[in-house]
Protein backbone atom coordinates (compact mmCIF):
# COMPACT_ATOMS: atom_id res chain seq x y z
CA UNK A 1 0.00 0.00 0.00
CA UNK A 2 1.66 3.38 -1.56
CA UNK A 3 0.56 6.75 0.26
CA UNK A 4 0.59 10.09 -1.58
CA UNK A 5 1.49 11.82 1.40
CA UNK A 6 0.63 15.66 -0.75
CA UNK A 7 -2.19 15.65 -2.67
CA UNK A 8 -4.28 18.68 -3.92
CA UNK A 9 -7.10 16.85 -4.88
CA UNK A 10 -9.60 19.61 -4.31
CA UNK A 11 -8.42 21.47 -6.98
CA UNK A 12 -10.77 22.43 -10.19
CA UNK A 13 -8.59 20.14 -12.21
CA UNK A 14 -9.73 17.23 -10.33
CA UNK A 15 -14.10 17.94 -10.75
CA UNK A 16 -14.99 16.19 -13.64
CA UNK A 17 -13.05 13.33 -12.95
CA UNK A 18 -12.06 12.70 -9.20
CA UNK A 19 -13.33 9.61 -9.11
CA UNK A 20 -11.30 7.99 -11.52
CA UNK A 21 -8.35 9.42 -10.29
CA UNK A 22 -8.49 7.48 -7.34
CA UNK A 23 -9.67 4.54 -9.11
CA UNK A 24 -6.55 4.93 -11.26
CA UNK A 25 -4.20 5.44 -8.11
CA UNK A 26 -6.05 2.24 -6.39
CA UNK A 27 -4.72 0.36 -9.49
CA UNK A 28 -1.00 1.58 -8.84
CA UNK A 29 -1.31 0.43 -5.29
CA UNK A 30 -1.97 4.21 -3.77
CA UNK A 31 -4.84 3.71 -1.52
CA UNK A 32 -3.64 6.37 1.11
CA UNK A 33 -4.15 10.45 0.15
CA UNK A 34 -3.40 13.49 2.48
CA UNK A 35 -4.82 16.82 1.00
CA UNK A 36 -3.78 19.79 2.33
CA UNK A 37 -5.69 23.08 2.22
CA UNK A 38 -4.27 26.42 0.68
CA UNK A 39 -6.49 29.37 1.02
CA UNK A 40 -9.71 29.65 3.39
CA UNK A 41 -12.23 29.49 0.34
CA UNK A 42 -10.64 25.21 -0.07
CA UNK A 43 -11.03 24.22 3.86
CA UNK A 44 -14.41 23.07 3.22
CA UNK A 45 -14.15 20.90 0.17
CA UNK A 46 -10.74 19.71 1.87
CA UNK A 47 -12.81 18.79 4.69
CA UNK A 48 -15.40 17.00 2.56
CA UNK A 49 -12.63 15.16 0.49
CA UNK A 50 -12.20 13.65 4.25
CA UNK A 51 -14.88 12.11 4.36
CA UNK A 52 -13.61 9.17 2.54
CA UNK A 53 -12.09 6.47 4.92
CA UNK A 54 -8.52 6.91 2.46
CA UNK A 55 -8.47 10.30 2.69
CA UNK A 56 -7.16 12.84 5.58
CA UNK A 57 -7.38 16.47 5.63
CA UNK A 58 -4.81 19.20 6.42
CA UNK A 59 -5.91 22.95 7.15
CA UNK A 60 -3.87 25.98 5.88
CA UNK A 61 -2.85 29.48 3.88
CA UNK A 62 -0.45 28.77 1.14
CA UNK A 63 2.46 31.78 0.50
CA UNK A 64 1.41 31.51 -3.59
CA UNK A 65 -2.00 32.65 -2.72
CA UNK A 66 -0.90 35.47 -0.41
CA UNK A 67 -3.36 37.64 -2.60
CA UNK A 68 -6.52 35.74 -1.08
CA UNK A 69 -5.41 35.43 2.49
CA UNK A 70 -6.85 38.27 5.20
CA UNK A 71 -5.59 38.81 8.78
CA UNK A 72 -9.03 36.78 10.12
CA UNK A 73 -8.45 33.88 8.23
CA UNK A 74 -6.10 32.94 11.50
CA UNK A 75 -8.73 33.30 13.84
CA UNK A 76 -11.22 31.06 11.36
CA UNK A 77 -8.41 28.66 10.93
CA UNK A 78 -7.63 28.43 15.18
CA UNK A 79 -12.08 27.68 15.18
CA UNK A 80 -11.98 25.31 12.30
CA UNK A 81 -8.81 23.37 14.06
CA UNK A 82 -10.91 23.20 17.69
CA UNK A 83 -14.22 22.09 15.25
CA UNK A 84 -12.41 19.28 13.96
CA UNK A 85 -9.94 16.98 15.86
CA UNK A 86 -10.06 15.17 12.11
CA UNK A 87 -7.48 17.07 10.87
CA UNK A 88 -4.17 15.88 11.00
CA UNK A 89 -2.00 18.92 10.13
CA UNK A 90 -1.75 22.70 9.67
CA UNK A 91 -0.76 23.45 6.13
CA UNK A 92 -0.21 23.93 3.69
CA UNK A 93 1.97 27.22 4.69
CA UNK A 94 5.55 28.18 4.34
CA UNK A 95 7.97 30.91 2.46
CA UNK A 96 8.57 31.02 -1.29
CA UNK A 97 11.20 32.98 -1.65
CA UNK A 98 10.76 33.58 -5.53
CA UNK A 99 8.31 36.14 -4.34
CA UNK A 100 10.30 38.67 -2.96
CA UNK A 101 7.84 41.38 -3.08
CA UNK A 102 5.47 39.55 -0.32
CA UNK A 103 8.36 37.70 1.76
CA UNK A 104 7.30 40.45 5.13
CA UNK A 105 3.76 39.31 4.79
CA UNK A 106 3.99 35.42 4.31
CA UNK A 107 6.71 35.36 7.25
CA UNK A 108 3.75 37.04 9.14
CA UNK A 109 1.48 34.14 7.81
CA UNK A 110 3.68 31.38 8.45
CA UNK A 111 4.59 32.27 11.80
CA UNK A 112 0.85 32.72 13.02
CA UNK A 113 0.16 29.28 11.56
CA UNK A 114 3.27 27.59 13.02
CA UNK A 115 1.80 28.70 16.67
CA UNK A 116 -1.31 27.60 15.58
CA UNK A 117 0.09 23.97 15.00
CA UNK A 118 1.73 24.55 18.43
CA UNK A 119 -1.14 25.48 20.23
CA UNK A 120 -3.22 22.73 18.85
CA UNK A 121 -0.74 20.39 18.75
CA UNK A 122 -0.48 19.09 15.37
CA UNK A 123 1.86 18.72 12.77
CA UNK A 124 3.05 21.60 10.37
CA UNK A 125 3.09 20.93 6.16
CA UNK A 126 6.08 23.12 4.61
CA UNK A 127 6.44 25.28 1.21
CA UNK A 128 9.73 25.95 1.48
CA UNK A 129 11.15 27.29 -1.81
CA UNK A 130 14.82 29.17 -1.49
CA UNK A 131 14.32 29.58 1.92
CA UNK A 132 15.60 26.03 3.39
CA UNK A 133 17.88 27.74 5.52
CA UNK A 134 15.92 30.51 7.15
CA UNK A 135 13.01 28.09 7.56
CA UNK A 136 14.72 25.66 9.33
CA UNK A 137 16.23 28.86 11.63
CA UNK A 138 12.62 29.92 12.86
CA UNK A 139 11.63 26.39 13.00
CA UNK A 140 14.78 26.05 15.33
CA UNK A 141 13.37 28.78 17.41
CA UNK A 142 10.09 27.49 17.99
CA UNK A 143 10.55 24.24 18.88
CA UNK A 144 7.09 22.60 17.48
CA UNK A 145 6.18 19.48 19.54
CA UNK A 146 5.52 17.31 16.63
CA UNK A 147 7.01 18.42 14.18
CA UNK A 148 6.22 18.03 10.68
CA UNK A 149 6.41 17.44 6.83
CA UNK A 150 9.02 19.80 4.54
CA UNK A 151 6.86 19.31 1.43
CA UNK A 152 8.79 18.95 -2.08
CA UNK A 153 12.66 19.05 -0.25
CA UNK A 154 14.81 19.58 -3.33
CA UNK A 155 18.24 20.42 -0.51
CA UNK A 156 21.74 19.18 0.02
CA UNK A 157 22.04 16.74 2.65
CA UNK A 158 23.26 19.61 4.90
CA UNK A 159 19.90 21.07 4.90
CA UNK A 160 17.96 17.70 4.93
CA UNK A 161 19.88 16.98 7.81
CA UNK A 162 19.23 20.43 9.78
CA UNK A 163 15.44 19.71 9.38
CA UNK A 164 15.30 15.85 10.30
CA UNK A 165 17.48 17.00 13.82
CA UNK A 166 14.69 19.19 14.33
CA UNK A 167 11.71 15.80 13.45
CA UNK A 168 10.65 16.84 10.53
CA UNK A 169 10.42 14.48 7.81
CA UNK A 170 11.00 15.00 3.67
CA UNK A 171 8.47 14.83 0.86
CA UNK A 172 10.12 13.05 -2.12
CA UNK A 173 7.88 13.81 -5.47
CA UNK A 174 8.37 14.44 -8.96
CA UNK A 175 11.94 16.54 -8.95
CA UNK A 176 13.77 13.10 -7.92
CA UNK A 177 12.67 11.88 -11.00
CA UNK A 178 14.47 14.25 -13.39
CA UNK A 179 18.07 12.63 -14.02
CA UNK A 180 19.48 16.52 -14.28
CA UNK A 181 18.40 16.69 -10.18
CA UNK A 182 22.05 15.69 -9.54
CA UNK A 183 22.17 16.77 -5.91
CA UNK A 184 18.84 15.85 -4.67
CA UNK A 185 19.31 12.26 -6.10
CA UNK A 186 22.34 12.21 -4.23
CA UNK A 187 20.61 13.36 -0.96
CA UNK A 188 18.27 10.85 -1.41
CA UNK A 189 20.54 7.96 -1.40
CA UNK A 190 22.06 9.52 1.96
CA UNK A 191 18.69 9.48 3.73
CA UNK A 192 17.80 7.26 6.66
CA UNK A 193 15.27 4.87 6.26
CA UNK A 194 12.44 6.68 7.95
CA UNK A 195 13.59 9.71 6.77
CA UNK A 196 10.88 10.53 4.23
CA UNK A 197 7.65 10.72 2.67
CA UNK A 198 6.56 9.73 -0.96
CA UNK A 199 3.94 12.19 -3.21
CA UNK A 200 3.08 14.00 -6.07
CA UNK A 201 1.98 17.52 -5.19
CA UNK A 202 -0.89 16.60 -8.11
CA UNK A 203 -2.12 18.69 -10.10
CA UNK A 204 1.53 20.21 -9.96
CA UNK A 205 5.15 19.03 -10.81
CA UNK A 206 4.67 16.75 -13.34
CA UNK A 207 7.29 13.99 -13.16
CA UNK A 208 9.99 13.15 -15.87
CA UNK A 209 8.35 12.28 -19.15
CA UNK A 210 4.87 14.13 -18.08
CA UNK A 211 5.92 17.43 -18.11
CA UNK A 212 2.85 19.37 -19.20
CA UNK A 213 0.61 17.13 -17.98
CA UNK A 214 -1.89 16.72 -15.11
CA UNK A 215 0.05 15.21 -12.32
CA UNK A 216 -1.60 12.31 -10.62
CA UNK A 217 -1.55 10.51 -6.94
CA UNK A 218 -1.13 6.98 -9.07
CA UNK A 219 2.06 8.50 -10.39
CA UNK A 220 3.46 8.12 -6.28
CA UNK A 221 4.40 4.16 -7.79
CA UNK A 222 6.99 5.59 -10.33
CA UNK A 223 8.58 7.72 -7.80
CA UNK A 224 8.96 5.21 -5.43
CA UNK A 225 10.33 2.77 -8.21
CA UNK A 226 13.21 5.69 -8.45
CA UNK A 227 13.47 6.33 -5.11
CA UNK A 228 14.21 2.64 -4.69
CA UNK A 229 16.49 2.20 -7.64
CA UNK A 230 18.57 5.47 -6.15
CA UNK A 231 18.88 3.59 -2.49
CA UNK A 232 19.61 0.41 -3.59
CA UNK A 233 16.16 -1.39 -2.41
CA UNK A 234 13.18 -2.61 -3.31
CA UNK A 235 10.09 -1.31 -4.29
CA UNK A 236 8.56 -3.01 -1.75
CA UNK A 237 10.81 -1.77 1.14
CA UNK A 238 10.60 1.97 -0.11
CA UNK A 239 6.69 1.58 -0.28
CA UNK A 240 6.23 0.11 2.93
CA UNK A 241 8.51 2.12 4.87
CA UNK A 242 7.56 5.47 3.34
CA UNK A 243 4.12 4.87 4.11
CA UNK A 244 4.46 3.91 7.42
CA UNK A 245 6.60 7.02 8.30
CA UNK A 246 3.72 9.35 6.59
CA UNK A 247 1.16 7.21 8.89
CA UNK A 248 3.29 7.81 12.14
CA UNK A 249 4.01 11.67 11.14
CA UNK A 250 0.08 12.77 10.54
CA UNK A 251 -1.18 10.15 12.97
CA UNK A 252 -2.94 7.62 10.54
CA UNK A 253 -3.85 4.22 11.48
CA UNK A 254 -1.42 1.39 10.92
CA UNK A 255 -0.79 0.56 7.47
Amino acid sequence: MLTDAHCHLDFDQFEDDRQAVFAAAKAEGVERFVVPGTTKASWQQVLALAERDNVWSCLGLHPYFIEQHQSADIDALDQLLGEHPEVVAVGECGIDGRFKDTLDEQWDYFDAQLKLAKQHSLPVVVHCVHANDKVVKRLRQLQLPKAGLIHAFSGSIEQATAFLELGFKLGLGGAVTYERAQRLRRTVEALPDDAFVLETDSPDMPLSGYQGKRNEPQRVAEVCSVVASLRGQTFEQVAAQSSATAAALFGLPSV
